[in-house]
């Protein structure tokens, strides 16, 4: 018996180097990405394709310039957004945030005040609605291409091209008789597109045209009727370069245009410029500024060369996975997803501040971010080997630390508590149901140990420097607002709105997603504490140790399941309750299996969900979140069977956005969410020794992959 298990254990290591050299195999990723570079070949407006480098955005229709923003503004909107680029309207009857605030008593002790909405008319419903929607982002202008009248329905032969290799968006087509070629280019450090139009007769133009914000939930923020509130004027010009100003009410910013061959800039009508060459190319760049200072020109080529070497450089530093040797039918769109995802998410959510949802495409929740969604839209980067770009965004709480203070202290907590709908000031947007989530809380330690276990030991003490302080403030909130029940010897959590938003939360208490992150982020915090040489907080210890495990209730065929809540024993015969987020499953997936789960019961929960949820009522992040509990579960081909569920909420359009409906035709938390999924389908987690763990080993998924690290 011995002999036969010593055989059994060579064969098992022979035949894990082999897989292991498969995986550490070079991967071509120049032929990785080209072969997934989207092809547009006729006006589509789900398929819009976009330049960006994480702070700043520009979208292009099939000519490859934002020609017609108008037709596309149901589809994927031409958008031109900066992570500056904010807007407010006038505050004329002096309306405070803090009339927005309502008296609440959840049973924590105290009153607790919070920025919500009012059906009432009156100063508190007029406060919470200008203060929900200002600042609102703006779109900073279209650049289109100059031909007068045309329509979408005059280009012929299109093809148009998306290099994520070099960054360079390639249009060919035909109008009104004129072949016209067109390439685009983002600048990897500013707010700048350069490009050239060449045409085969006549002369190549560009236009500039302006419109008013709107100011509404979810729009391409571009008002076209109301072109007398706003200008925008000549400050300059001078040897192939011009300085426009744009006055928005009482917002200003500039628009640096630089041509390098002979051309002529004139104001067609007012907001409406046109730069026309003397001949058939024109090769112009276009950088928006915030301020009129530090003004340099750069050239098409010099642009061009700085975005190729950035991209290069994204794509050959951080991690890659190639689905070309996989069998299975389904690998080749998982694969375009993946490289589409990692390209959207580099130039739409990697700035110096969160991401807003629709990224910087168009806005969605009036341009502003939600910081429960951060952990999706970024926690894949320093699984990928990006945790660079993750860092430059965690700064933002530092500055944001004396809202997130204020915010505690007018509820009667210690610590900070993260704002959930927000901008970049940190002020938090009323909400009848964001002030009341708290999933968000735990975020910034989660992804600060995200980027401290990829960290070298000197710059590992230089983040515990950083944000060791704002980690104790956050988890000091975590402990202070869990409950004690003396009759039950626990704690729990009440008073919230949970990750699943159909609950209440005047009657919710013990949400499932919930408990395991508080228990997930108190030892994380823990954990920042010992690292940095300081003492236990008793207080952290107590709830670690007596949080609540995640309560179940039993089916009628006598099974039990994870609830939705404790507060909800009825939750698998309530419509309501199986819809939305299945966030139960977070609880091991997102997070790693604690103590408070039970692995029998989170199965069977899972297999629950699976045949019986509302999959009609969910979210593109919700797919993901699947497939991870799935895969740590041991269950690989439900994992890969839930990142290519056929719904509508999981569908990935050709410019490899993730659609939602109507409204919401871009959610990058899905693609963030994949992301992350992959890499731990991969990679695997803490304790898990096992290659690619996350997809069958039927012979069909030969995944490879370089780079990619564990999650927690």
């Amino acid at each position: 018996m011995n002999t036969l298990r010593r055989l059994l254990f060579y064969i098992a290591i022979f035949i894990t180097l082999g897989v292991q050299g498969t995986k550490l195999a070079p991967i071509d990723r120049r032929a990785l990405v080209k072969r997934n570079n989207p092809v547009i070949t006729s006006v589509d407006t789900l398929a819009s394709l976009s330049v960006g480098n994480g702070h700043f955005a520009f979208t292009t229709d099939v000519t490859g310039l934002q020609t017609f923003p108008e037709y596309y503004h149901n589809g994927v909107p031409l958008g031109t957004q900066s992570e500056w680029g904010w807007h407010s309207f006038d505050n004329p009857q002096n309306l405070r945030i803090e009339e927005s605030y309502k008296m609440e008593d959840f049973g924590h002790g105290h009153r607790e005040l919070y920025a919500t909405e009012f059906k009432e008319q009156g100063r508190a419903r007029d406060a919470a609605n200008w203060y929900r929607s200002n600042p609102h982002r703006m779109h900073l202008g279209c650049v289109g291409l100059e031909v007068e009248g045309l329509t979408p329905h005059d280009l012929k032969a299109s093809r148009q091209e998306l290099d994520m290799w070099a960054g360079m968006i390639t249009s060919d087509f035909k109008a009104k008789g004129v072949r016209y070629s067109v390439k685009t280019v983002c600048h990897p450090e500013r707010e700048l597109v350069a490009g050239t139009v060449t045409t085969d007769k006549g002369k190549a133009a560009i236009n500039l045209r302006f419109a008013y914000p709107t100011g509404k939930h979810s729009d391409d923020a571009c008002d076209w009727q109301q072109n007398d509130k706003h200008q925008t004027e000549l400050v300059r010009i001078a040897n192939g370069h011009a300085i426009l100003k744009r006055t928005i009410d009482k917002t200003t910013y500039f628009i640096s245009i630089t041509w390098e061959n002979n051309a002529e800039l004139k104001e067609k009508k007012k907001n409406y410029w046109v730069l026309t060459a003397d001949g058939k190319q024109l090769t112009y760049s276009c950088e928006f500024l915030k301020e009129q200072k530090n003004i340099q020109k750069e050239t098409f080529a010099t642009v061009a060369k700085k975005a190729a070497d950035n991209w290069k450089n994204f794509w050959t530093e951080g991690a890659v996975v190639d689905f070309s040797q996989c069998k299975d039918k389904r690998a080749k769109e998982l694969e375009r997803r993946v490289v589409l995802s990692q390209y959207l998410l580099a130039i739409q959510c990697c700035g110096n501040t969160p991401p807003q949802e629709t990224g910087l495409t168009y806005n969605s929740w009036f341009g502003k971010f939600h910081m429960e969604m951060i952990w999706w839209h970024q926690s894949w980067l320093p699984l990928w080997g990006h945790e660079n770009m993750l860092e430059r965004t965690l700064s933002w709480y530092i500055s944001a630390e004396p809202k997130a203070l204020e915010i505690a202290m007018r509820q009667g907590f210690k610590g900070v508590r993260w704002m959930k709908m927000t901008d970049p000031s940190g002020e938090e947007a009323p909400s009848k149901v964001g002030s009341y989530l708290i999933w968000q809380q735990p975020h910034l330690i989660y992804l600060a140990e995200l980027v401290y276990r990829n960290l070298s030991a000197e710059k590992k003490e230089d983040l515990l420097v950083k944000y060791g302080r704002l980690i104790d403030e956050t988890a000091e909130f975590m402990a202070d607002m869990a409950t004690y029940d003396e009759v039950n010897n626990r704690y729990i959590l009440k008073g919230i709105i949970p990750a699943q938003e159909t609950l209440k939360a005047s009657v919710t208490y013990n949400p499932p997603f919930e408990l395991a992150y508080w228990y997930y982020g108190l030892q994380t915090a823990k954990q920042w504490r010992e690292r940095r040489g300081l003492g236990r907080k008793t207080k952290w210890d107590d709830v670690i140790s007596k949080l609540s495990p995640l309560a179940a209730g039993t089916t009628e065929d006598g099974k039990k399941l994870y609830l939705a809540a404790e507060s909800a024993p009825d939750t698998y015969s309530t419509l309501a309750l199986i819809s939305d987020h299945p966030a139960v499953l977070g609880a091991v997936g997102i997070l790693p299996k604690s103590r408070l789960v039970d692995d029998k019961i989170m199965r069977q929960t899972s297999n629950w969900i699976w045949k019986g949820w509302n999959w009609d009522k969910t979210w593109g992040w919700d797919y993901p979140m699947v497939a991870m509990n799935a895969a740590r579960l041991g269950e690989p081909s439900k994992a890969v069977d839930a990142l290519l569920m056929d719904k509508r909420t999981n569908t990935y359009l050709k410019n490899g956005h993730n659609y939602q409906d109507g409204r919401l035709r871009c959610y990058l938390p899905g693609n963030g969410g994949l992301l992350t999924a992959v890499a731990m389908m991969c990679a695997g987690w803490d304790g898990c020794t096992e290659l690619n763990p996350g997809f069958p080993k039927d012979g069909k998924w030969n995944v490879r992959w370089e780079g990619l690290k564990k999650m927690p």
